[in-house]
């Protein structure tokens, strides 16, 4: 933000709202013409759909063999055996297994297009302290890299700006959309803060205290930044205030206990730092990173804190680590009943999601909490209580795949239904795929 201007980049829908909370909007100036995609929405769903003989994973009642799936007006209205549906569209799906779609969660997707070149990036904003700015206003439903992520079964994303401090607000939104208002699913409010590391301290004394009062004196701004929010919150509760000002303004719904902070720290300091700001306000939190978290389960099932673990398929932290501590901490995190969901911090990349998922079966979390950790547990951690699961009452988010999700090898995901909507899943990759198969 500069001088009270917002700069958005990838897309200009949504801006409307943020117009009515700044006092001035400024639209950025493209160097280069923004990418989008040419596949077209699916359209609303018009006629019941009814599954049948399929294997579904519920991802809340464990898995249903041979059973049958009916579908309507976006939701799910009935799981069981030999259903009849004289009016709905019947799909057999025998041989194949029906999942719920899967979440991405802490993802840059439709806000980044080219992560290199500056003006189709538009995940970061100038200025440390920006708890007011939205990163749904600069996202793009038309990027060229959302339906390659969809392809792989993921329906939903959560959108996060990225910064150096208190970056602003994230938004959950599906992948399937013609505007930024269609894609919009309501959650709790989500505030981002991005804590300061302390990096390997050097031999020489000076250096070593240098880097020592920088990190100091980081922790101290973010400290003042909510001091001074606390402060408005006490003032605008007390009728006081004698001016307005948006940034605490907006953090207003996290210290009503609102909203939610979610502060992306990967080391046991940073993660004890940050359990004692929320501790002290009575936020709720949650750590994103976590790669340390399950050494604190104390600490933060004390404080109901909740976990984005995003370094499943990353090295080790360590260099005296196993190498196979990364693929490890979702089971360590499960034993240690901290409550958890798998993320992956990434654009394009975020389609390795079920991959990630995968692994940690490999390395002692069930295929069942697997599951459960890309779709119910993701969707709890944003506050969605009807996404995430194929129960009656849900949305109908489903994924049709010959194989194990959880397996690209086998997968072969065949249909992505998105509130009871068939989504194309044709993508820029396929095309130049059949483009270069025929030269």
């Amino acid at each position: 933000m500069i001088n009270g201007h917002i700069k958005i980049g990838s897309s200009l829908s949504g801006v409307l709202k943020n117009s009515l909370a700044l006092p001035f909007v400024m639209l950025s100036t493209f160097i280069m013409p923004v990418q989008a995609h040419d596949i077209l929405p699916a359209p609303v769903q018009t006629s019941a759909i009814l599954f049948k003989h399929a294997t579904i994973h519920t991802a809340v009642d464990g898995v249903k063999a041979d059973s049958d799936l009916l579908i309507e007006d976006g939701n799910i209205m009935a799981i069981g055996k030999e259903l009849v549906a004289p009016e709905a569209t019947v799909y057999d799906a025998s041989g194949k297994h029906i999942y719920p779609g899967l979440i991405a969660l802490d993802t840059s997707l439709g806000l980044v297009e080219v992560e290199m070149m500056r003006p189709s990036n538009d995940s970061h904003e100038v200025g440390e302290i920006n708890p007011q700015l939205e990163a749904l206003t600069a996202f793009n439903p038309d990027s060229e890299i959302i339906p390659t992520v969809r392809v792989n079964g993921i329906s939903h994303a959560q959108i996060v700006p990225r910064g150096e401090s208190l970056a602003g607000q994230s938004a959950l939104v599906s992948l399937d959309s013609w505007t930024v208002e269609e894609a919009i699913v309501p959650t709790q409010t989500a505030f981002h803060l991005y804590w300061p590391r302390l990096k390997p301290l050097p031999s020489d004394t000076k250096k070593r205290e240098e880097q020592r009062k920088d990190y100091q004196d980081r922790v101290s701004q973010i400290s003042d930044a909510f001091t001074d929010g606390y402060r408005y919150y006490l003032a605008h509760k007390a009728e006081t205030k004698s001016k307005l000002d948006m940034r605490w303004q907006s953090m207003l719904p996290l210290y009503r206990g609102e909203a939610q902070l979610f502060v992306h720290a990967n080391t046991q300091k940073q993660i004890e730092e940050a359990a004692a700001l929320a501790k002290r306000y009575q936020f709720k939190l949650i750590i994103v990173g976590g790669y340390d978290a399950w050494r604190l389960a104390e600490l933060l099932n004390e404080i109901e804190a909740k976990v984005i673990y995003t370094r499943t398929l990353s090295l080790p932290m360590r260099k005296d680590e196993p190498i196979e501590m990364s693929f490890k901490i979702p089971a360590l995190l499960k034993q240690a009943q901290v409550p958890f969901a798998l993320g992956f911090s990434s654009d394009w990349n975020s389609r390795n999601l079920p991959l990630a998922a995968g692994q940690t079966v490999a390395y002692g979390l069930s295929r069942e909490d697997a599951l459960k950790s890309i779709t119910l547990d993701a969707a709890k951690i944003l506050g969605v209580e009807d996404m995430g699961a194929i129960a009656v009452g849900y949305r109908a988010n489903l994924v049709i795949s010959g194989g194990d999700i959880l397996d690209p090898m086998v997968t072969k995901i065949e249909k992505v239904y998105i509130d009871g909507r068939d989504v194309d899943l044709n993508n820029r990759q396929q095309q130049l795929y059949q483009k270069y198969l025929k030269r």
